[in-house]
């Protein structure tokens, strides 16, 4: 008899209002891969652009597709050859394949097991299903591109949300001087993360602000925001600075900018790091708001709105 589990899931592109929930198969556990029982599924921006089929020419989907790519759970059942986990451990992931279809907004998931790593022990499942995807972009952006070093400054645009402030801890924790752009309510939410300087988007020129902070400019840009913020900020990059966008593809920026687009890959050796740093007190996630997989459509309504602080999850 087929297994089935719970999970959200839309059978066409377009809004939330095409969001169903309901019974699908469980998924065939084969080579390589585990059966992972949903605890938590953090809940990202993208999720909700995926679903409207921006990303079609990118990301392959196929109907009935269930949304979701951040993870946090046990260890269910484990296919041939897949041995680094046993079952009952607690693991998290970034579960993004080839081709979207099976996410993490169901009781259950399988992925390769390399795409695992241990939970962090001091973090609760929401807590840890926020990290995955903002982590491993944050990383990924401003280390494995942007080369920031102890010592150097970097500008955070967007950095009181789930990119962001995963940012402020790692550039932090780097050795870097972190000034962060978010509006004036969540200043101090970025002061306790450990921005150096906070700057509001409202109101000024963003660019003209930093300069007064730094007037030989940063050496690094982390774009999470993209829009005027970006256009304004350009003029605070120091000659030969680095931008890092997880938004903007490069079109029409100046020649003189070393620039890199970010579309964040799964990394289990970085999420291994990233436990080791949350282990140690040194990132901390904030969940603003769980909802239940009933309740999916209103997470994905919520993340669309660009005005969430922290993190949101959804919890099965």
């Amino acid at each position: 008899m087929d297994k089935k589990m719970k999970a959200a899931y839309y059978d066409v592109f377009g809004g939330t209002e095409n969001i169903k929930v309901g019974q699908l198969p469980l998924p065939e556990v084969k080579e390589g891969e585990v059966l992972v029982r949903v605890k938590a599924a953090g809940v990202n921006p993208v999720d909700a652009v995926v679903m409207a089929g921006y990303l079609e020419g990118m990301l392959p989907v196929e109907f009935p597709a269930i949304p979701g790519w951040d993870v946090a759970g046990v260890v269910e059942d484990r296919g041939f050859s897949a041995r680094r986990f046993n079952v009952g451990d607690e693991v998290y992931a970034y579960a993004r394949r080839p081709t979207v279809q099976g996410g993490t907004f169901a009781e259950y998931i399988v992925l390769p097991e390399s795409y695992l790593a241990q939970k962090p022990k001091n973090l609760s499942f929401a807590e840890a299903a926020g990290i995955p995807l903002v982590g491993l972009t944050a990383y990924q952006s401003m280390f494995d591109k942007g080369q920031l070093q102890a010592g150097q400054n970097v500008l955070i645009l967007g950095a009181s949300g789930g990119i962001g402030t995963l940012g402020i801890q790692l550039a932090k924790e780097k050795g870097a001087t972190v000034i962060g752009v978010a509006s004036q309510k969540n200043h101090a939410f970025m002061l306790k993360l450990g921005a150096d300087h906070v700057v509001d988007y409202n109101g000024q020129d963003v660019g003209e602000a930093v300069k007064n902070l730094f007037p030989d400019g940063v050496d690094l840009i982390f774009d999470a925001a993209s829009g005027d913020t970006l256009q304004q900020s350009l003029k605070a990059l120091k000659t030969g600075g680095t931008l890092v966008s997880i938004l903007h593809q490069g079109q029409g920026l100046p020649q003189n900018i070393n620039f890199h687009y970010v579309f964040v890959e799964p990394n289990a050796r970085q999420l291994e790091e990233l436990r080791e740093l949350a282990e140690a007190g040194k990132l901390t996630v904030h969940v603003s708001e769980t909802y239940s997989l009933d309740h999916a459509a209103k997470a994905l309504d919520q993340i669309a709105s660009h005005h969430t602080k922290g993190k949101i999850v959804v919890v099965p």
